[in-house]
């Protein structure tokens, strides 16, 4: 949304004080905008699922069809602009309080809701009956995605307004997402479930370094409260702590996957350990990109260790290497 079409929406008449209709089309853009199309980048999270299911699974060439991926990420796509539309309508009240939402299409009144709710539910209907084609435990997965946006948003659960379960419930997104990769591969087993605990626990390390990104920002106590309700019992000391919760409980089931499936991916630990490092760093920059995870690409540094972290795992993931297997073997008495 340009700072024109927000300036022109929200001119008041020095007469009465009542605000200027929308204009269509600025209203149009809005409504467009709440649907976040640049957080699409996020879909990147569906590869590791969809990548290892390629390597564990192996399915002949025969087998691995494109169809169901660019379905499958179209209706990834939808479900989560659907919970986009949710997040920004229940949200505007408070974004208004934030240094930065506060110019959201919401925030700002340029929204119909009425129109915005029929949005969020067309968005879930059509991305469904995407999903439905892909598989039946695709489209659970994606119905599940979708409910976690309703769980997380609408009262009375509303836990994004409880300390700790703020992240950890919106951090379920992760293994969902690798749950959706892993089933535009493969629809007859299931992931390991030390790797969708991984997942999940490095979401809510950064979704940690998130909050306290913009408590950090905030300044006050008070005025960190007034934005986001479960600031209530969080302080930067807390926030850190769960932190290094997180990051050891995310290692632990990453290191409980490598042993039991793939001991070669012991050798990318310290490309992990350095690219989780860069980011704690990144997450005390002022308006920092660990507040707005669509504008990673803009961190030169940390994107070239993401990339070949990547590919230094996927390789891993593809070839054997037995004396790995050898030098990590239990020591024999």
């Amino acid at each position: 949304m340009t700072s024109q079409a927000q300036e022109s929406a929200v001119i008041t008449a020095p007469e009465n004080g009542s605000a200027l209709p929308v204009p269509f089309a600025v209203r149009l853009r809005a409504h467009i905008a709440i649907m976040r199309l640049d957080h699409s980048i996020k879909n990147i999270f569906l590869l590791p699922g969809i990548v290892v299911a390629l390597s564990l699974v192996r399915p002949g060439i025969g087998q691995l069809r494109m169809m169901p991926i660019v379905v499958g990420v179209v209706a990834v796509t939808l479900i989560a602009c659907s919970n986009y539309v949710l997040n920004e309508l229940l949200d505007a009240p408070f974004d208004r309080l934030h240094p930065h939402k506060c110019s959201r299409p919401a925030a700002c009144g340029l929204i119909e809701p009425g129109a915005a709710y029929a949005q969020w539910l067309a968005m879930m209907v059509v991305g469904m009956a995407l999903a439905a084609r892909v598989g039946l435990r695709f489209a659970v997965a994606a119905g599940a995605l979708w409910l976690m946006g309703c769980i997380y948003n609408i009262r009375p659960l509303r836990t994004k307004d409880v300390t700790y379960l703020d992240v950890l419930t919106e951090s379920l997104n992760n293994p969902l997402r690798m749950l959706l990769g892993w089933y535009m591969v493969t629809q007859v087993i299931v992931p390991p479930t030390s790797m969708l605990c991984a997942y999940w626990m490095l979401g809510c390390y950064f979704m940690g370094l998130k909050r306290f990104s913009e408590f950090r920002e905030i300044g006050s106590h008070q005025g960190a409260c007034a934005y986001r309700k479960s600031f209530e019992h969080y302080s930067e000391r807390s926030l850190l702590g769960s932190v290094v919760f997180y990051a050891s409980m995310a290692m632990m089931m990453f290191g409980i996957f490598v042993v039991r499936y793939r001991i070669e991916l012991i050798l990318a630990f310290p490309f992990i350990a350095l690219l989780m490092a860069m980011y704690f760093d990144l997450s005390f920059k002022r308006n920092s990109a660990a507040q707005h995870p669509e504008k990673l690409y803009r961190e030169p540094s940390l994107m070239t260790v993401a990339l070949f972290t990547c590919a230094i795992m996927i390789v891993l993931l593809n070839v054997h290497l037995p004396i790995v297997g050898r030098i990590f073997a239990p020591t024999r008495w």
